[in-house]
């Protein structure tokens, strides 16, 4: 018996395609998660919005997770007590 390849088992190979669909959808919602975070938050404002909105763009996955490592933990809370002003 021979190995069993995508390409002769199509079960596996529908597998597959809805992973990598689903990693791809998943990584577009996080690039445009992060790009309208920057836009909601009130602590930084004009050329700091742009240029991590620029980071974003042009770099997006890299971007993105820079984006959230330099996210400081009380963004949250911020645009929380903003909105429910």
């Amino acid at each position: 018996m021979g190995a069993l390849f995508a390409y002769s088992f199509p079960l596996l190979s529908l597998f597959w395609t809805m992973l990598i669909f689903a990693g791809i959808f998943l990584m577009i919602f996080f690039i445009v998660w992060c790009f309208i975070d920057n836009f909601r938050r009130h602590d930084h404002h004009g050329m700091a919005k742009a240029g991590w909105a620029i980071l974003i763009l042009f770099i997006p996955i890299l971007g993105a997770l820079i984006y959230i490592i330099a996210r400081p933990a009380e963004a949250d809370a911020n645009v929380v007590s903003h909105a429910a002003s």
